[in-house]
């Protein structure tokens, strides 16, 4: 059997069809979830399987869906039949063609009419999120236009590819339940003749969705070669609304497509669950002992260790002198990029360093690195199970307790602006280091975001980054609104965001817009969260506050969980950026404070004039500062001690500037001193007194132990 269209064959042979609904489910992200959903996936027929799945479902025919408007007929309209003897033969898996990623560019999606502007074909991405008002440009979703008889949503494919399969979701709302329940597919190479799957009786009606929010897939056992393919909806609950994503495998070709591209990294570029995790950075560790150590930094609520590993020229101590650096992952378990990356990191690092790669060289020597890939365990096994098109936009967000671990930090900002509205800093109240009310750890605290503090309180961090997902862009602090305030250091934080977001390959291509709305970048990639997206409690803002750390928050593309085959194009794509933000860690100024005697002076205070946010010394009395070019009046204060200012000049050469301080005791801590050593005996101590109009004048005092 051969598929023919009116321009000329279509090189696909149908020795066999079958469609199969697999149905996806939505797994357990907060314990009410479970309890909500039960009943409803009751009455899916058809088991949930998850797309990672390789099932070999027997072959059946859908049963009759009633039709909302009756059957599609659209114009050169042609039927493919299929007898009831074909067999089903599952075929291998196809990737997705890329409406999510939007790697499918919006002059791809076209469909038969639109409710109004914000309800375009364009919107009807799987995943897709509209905006809290409903009657705003940005809908969550396709809908179409209800006078109009005859609907269809179609993807150009750009050329010939393998069409395998459709996955379909709802429309993105908070007020309403809207979705397709039944529709069929068709098939061209010119987007004028269509072809409908047929099977000899009547065309394939194939099961849709029973929510708004969760995919279903359908998966064709023999893939269809065509350019074009159209979703034509015959069922529907509310409105007609739609999201989805196309799979298809490219075919053969001298060009080549981004799906296709291989990276010269000789790496694993695959999913890992938490085993496999484990025990790819159990090899890593192996292959590259002397640079490598693997720790956890706690444990999630339902026990699963959170691994880090650290790559230094000597792991497991600090070195005064030098700057420790984090990347850290997963704290949305379904943003799997981030996870992935960091995995392929710590194998770039120790193959590099093995073959010695003098840029890789100079970061391990000179930089202790901390790259940990999941502090959300729990919850990335749940969207792991579901696979990467499968798990609705929520699914994996939250802990097993249901916490945001990103924004279940404790709120500093509001002490520190409620202090300065009060005149309090830095009298009163610090600029740096605020301490937390002692009362929070006892209350609304994530198991995880407990080990995550704890850690950043061991260790000296200088700069770090979180990977997210479902956004392109970098995104500083501060990250809670208040008339949106800046940080003191918001030349340093854009500097930042830009070393990371100008090194990737794509994410300043912001001239499509962002995943879900308009650029909100300036065509820069990169943004203060607060004029963004506000959040209280943030990790960002908390790290800033209470620690040395600088940190952003990178959202790393709008899939939030890229199918394998697309994990080779994203390592290219941030490869760049993430050694070029490892590099900054070096950018400023560092040094050690001692006393006269040599002797480190831990937790002395660095301020630079004219940025209102200070620093301390690590407990080897070293320290580092970031700063952009410039000159600056730096002062070192410790309790106890004369305090010291020092002009220090940032260049643009790579590497920190040095900027040491030797401090003395001051003269009452001397008295103090004397004091305390004296205290059973007595001392006579020639104090010079001004005596009015005349010289100074040299007066004795006797000083017995325990007073003057």
């Amino acid at each position: 059997m051969r598929l023919e269209v009116e321009n000329g064959p279509v090189a696909a042979h149908m020795e066999a069809f079958c469609a199969v609904a697999v149905f996806g489910w939505r797994a357990r992200s907060m314990k009410k979830w479970e309890e909500e959903e039960e009943e409803r996936l009751r009455q899916v027929s058809v088991p949930a399987q998850p797309k990672s799945k390789n099932t070999t479902p027997s072959a059946q025919r859908p049963a009759a869906v009633p039709s909302e408007n009756g059957s599609v007929s659209a114009p050169h309209t042609h039927t493919l039949t299929l007898t009831d003897q074909d067999v089903c033969v599952v075929s291998s898996e196809c990737p997705p063609l890329g409406l999510e990623s939007h790697r499918v560019e919006d002059d791809q999606l076209l469909a038969s009419s639109q409710s109004h502007h914000g309800f375009a074909a364009q919107r009807g991405r799987l995943n897709m999120q509209g905006s809290e008002d409903d009657g705003d440009m940005y809908g969550g979703g396709w809908c179409a236009e209800p006078e109009e008889t005859t609907h269809w949503f179609e993807v150009d494919a750009r050329r010939e590819v393998e069409f395998s399969g459709v996955i379909t979701q709802g429309r993105n709302s908070d007020q309403t339940e809207d979705f397709v329940s039944s529709y069929y597919v068709a098939f061209s190479n010119d987007s004028r003749d269509w072809t409908v799957l047929h099977d000899g009786y009547a065309e394939w009606l194939f099961y849709g969705n029973v929510d708004k929010d969760t995919p279903v897939m359908t998966q064709f056992s023999t893939p269809v070669v065509a350019r074009y393919i159209r979703i034509l909806p015959q069922s529907w609950n509310g409105s007609l609304c739609l999201r989805a994503e196309i799979l298809a495998c490219q075919l053969p070709s001298a060009h080549h497509s981004e799906n296709e591209l291989n990276s010269s990294d000789e790496l694993d570029f695959r999913h890992h669950n938490y085993k496999e995790m484990r025990q790819m950075m159990k090899v890593i560790n192996e292959e590259c002992p002397n640079i490598t150590r693997i720790y956890n930094i706690g444990k999630s609520s339902q026990g699963l260790k959170m691994y880090a590993m650290e790559i230094s020229d000597n792991p497991g101590e600090h070195e005064t002198g030098e700057p420790e650096f984090r990347y850290t992952a997963g704290l949305h378990g379904n943003e799997a990029l981030g996870r992935e990356l960091l995995l392929l990191l710590m194998q770039f690092m120790c193959k590099e360093y093995n073959n010695d790669n003098p840029r890789v060289r100079r970061l391990v020597e000179g930089v202790r690195i901390h790259l940990v890939p999941s502090l959300n365990p729990d919850a990335y096994e749940l969207a792991f199970q579901m696979g990467s098109e499968m798990g609705n936009w929520a699914l994996g967000h939250w802990t097993e307790e249901g916490y945001d671990i990103f924004q279940n930090f404790p709120d500093l900002n509001s002490i520190l602006w409620g202090a300065e509205d009060r005149g309090w800093v830095p009298r009163i109240v610090p600029n740096h280091h605020i301490p937390f009310p002692e009362n929070f750890l006892n209350g609304s605290l994530a198991v995880e975001t407990r080990a995550i503090i704890s850690w950043m309180e061991r260790n000296p961090f200088v700069l770090g980054a979180n990977l997210q997902g479902g956004e392109k862009l970098v995104a500083y602090p501060f990250d809670m609104l208040r008339a949106l305030r800046e940080t003191p250091d918001d030349a340093m934080f854009r500097w930042l965001a830009m070393s990371y977001a100008h090194s990737h390959l794509t994410m300043t291509e912001t001239y499509r817009g962002s995943c879900h709305g308009d650029d909100v970048t300036g065509g820069q990639a990169i943004t203060n969260r607060a004029g963004w997206k506000p959040v209280v409690g943030s990790m960002n803002d908390f790290s800033y506050l209470h620690t040395n750390c600088f940190e952003l928050s990178v959202f790393l593309g709008c899939d939030k969980f890229p199918h394998e085959s697309e994990l080779p194009l994203e390592w290219e794509n941030n490869r760049e950026s993430l050694l070029s933000f490892m590099e900054q860690v070096n950018r400023g100024i560092k040094g050690v404070v001692r006393d006269e005697e040599r002797n480190p002076l831990p937790n002395a205070t660095i301020s630079v004039e004219g940025i209102r946010h200070d620093v301390r010394t690590a407990a080897g009395g070293d320290y580092w500062r970031l700063l952009n070019p410039g000159e600056y009046r730096v002062t070192a204060k410790a309790e106890g001690y004369t305090p010291q200012t020092r002009v220090c000049t940032v260049g643009y050469d790579s590497g920190a500037t040095p900027c040491s301080f030797s401090l003395a005791k001051s003269n009452w801590e001397r008295i103090k001193l004397i004091m305390e050593g004296t205290s059973k005996g007595s001392l006579v101590i020639f104090v010079n007194l001004p005596i009015s109009g005349k010289k100074k004048k040299k007066k004795k005092i006797r000083v017995k132990g325990g007073g003057v």
